[in-house]
């Protein structure tokens, strides 16, 4: 018997266990359902990007034609938007005004004055069955949110977690703004750990969601499996066209759970993890790629090995991008990553345990400099962070999620400047 930590959502429970052998891969049903900013180039996973064409459509710069971000950046903490928000988790900027913050425990959607910091409730998402780290999680705006309204949010049911979209409608009177949620995508694996939860619409104008392994090891390497994944979807909770293994929403796989999802000015999508008791991780993610958990924590040797052969075609394609080498790791206590966003140049990473903003500064996919940590225990847990203007993040704490140690005026939404 081997004395191992097992790590929830920025913590550590202390427990005995075999050392494990390989998981054999449970043939799991996939089941789908569906039912009746611009700004200065940048893009992150704040819910809605700029409708770029698909990226697979023109290859990006290369490598050697892209400068890279400055070594040293800053953190200058503007303001407090709001404060005594209870277990936010998702934050999405309206383009008309206001940020819309959902509560993870008590289900519900409020809408912030961004100058004033008033906060008006909308209403609670019926369906919602929060246990663990499971609720109303992360949210997106639809890439048609002028003309429908639509707001796309990642919760928990009773049976599974799923996507639910429904619409906001200002002009309408208090109590009457937002619409019954309907399901887009359903089949999600639940659990009390791990349940992943950021969506975002990304610049190809598809859904993407970072999904967890529920504690279910194994699940991470299923391919049929939607647990421990990142899914690609159709506005309408369809697999996407182009994705790697054909008929699947699976874009990547071998993750731990994912909280974090940002594009960069060249449209590559990076995702933050968290691992188990040694490395988390920053990721660059790649169509078909294996992320390596259970397997793997951290950077490995076997970087860009396949053992793929007898597959498809369109397998051995995927296979191309398996076995993924994080970009960037960092111990667990100095992290346990959940928001990203892209800004400056530079992925920032809300960390929960580590209690610390992280600036990773990037040339292309690869990282320029060291990582700094900005704001080191000052706000407590840090959930998610989303661009706000080009040298401005809208930073949300997490205090309030049964973790933390919530003081006055938790939790709260800062307005903060990078360089």
């Amino acid at each position: 018997m081997t004395l191992r930590i097992r790590r929830v959502e920025g913590t550590e429970n202390v427990r005995r266990r075999p050392v494990p052998a390989v998981v054999a891969a449970a043939a799991l049903l996939l089941t789908a359902g569906c039912s009746a900013d611009a700004n200065d180039g940048s893009a992150s996973g704040a819910g809605t990007s700029p409708p770029w064409a698909d990226s697979r459509s023109s290859p990006p710069p290369s490598r050697a034609t892209e400068s890279a971000a400055p070594a040293k950046g800053s953190v200058t903490v503007l303001r407090t938007v709001t404060s005594g928000l209870k277990s936010p988790w998702g934050l999405v900027p309206l383009p008309e005004g206001g940020l819309l913050v959902s509560s993870r425990d008590e289900g519900t959607l409020t809408r912030v004055d961004e100058k004033t910091g008033e906060q008006t409730e909308l209403g609670t998402v019926s369906g919602v069955s929060p246990a663990g780290e499971g609720g109303l999680l992360g949210l997106a705006l639809s890439p048609d949110y002028a003309s429908d309204r639509m707001v796309y949010a990642y919760v928990t049911s009773v049976s599974d977690n799923r996507i639910v979209r429904m619409r906001y409608d200002p002009q309408k009177p208090s109590g009457e703004q937002l619409g019954a949620p309907s399901t887009v995508f359903r089949g999600i694996p639940k659990g009390m750990i791990h349940n992943g939860g950021r969506i975002a619409f990304g610049p190809d104008r598809m859904l993407y969601a970072g999904t967890g392994e529920t504690g279910e090891r194994g699940l991470a390497q299923d391919r049929t499996s939607l647990a421990g994944k990142i899914l690609r979807l159709t506005p309408d909770g369809a697999p996407a066209p182009g994705n790697p293994f054909p008929g699947s929403p699976v874009y990547s796989y071998g993750h731990r759970n994912v909280q974090g999802l940002a594009w960069d000015a060249e449209r590559r999508l990076f995702a933050s993890e968290f691992g188990q008791d040694t490395w988390d991780e920053l990721n660059v993610i790649k169509p078909g790629g294996d992320y390596g958990w259970p397997d793997t924590e951290g950077k490995s040797s076997n970087s860009g090995e396949s053992s793929n052969s007898g597959e498809s075609a369109d397998a051995a394609d995927a296979a191309d991008a398996a076995d993924q080498d994080p970009i960037a790791q960092w111990h667990t206590a100095d992290a346990s990553p959940s928001g990203i966003a892209y800004a400056r140049g530079s992925i920032w990473l809300a960390g929960l345990r580590g209690e610390r903003l992280w600036r990773v500064p990037l040339k292309a996919t690869a990282v320029a400099a060291d990582p700094q940590p900005f704001l080191k225990g000052t706000y407590g847990r840090l959930r998610t962070v989303v661009q706000a203007a080009p040298d401005r993040l809208w930073l949300l704490t997490s205090e309030t999620d049964g973790r933390g140690t919530p003081g006055k005026g938790d939790d709260r939404i800062l307005e903060v400047r990078v360089r």
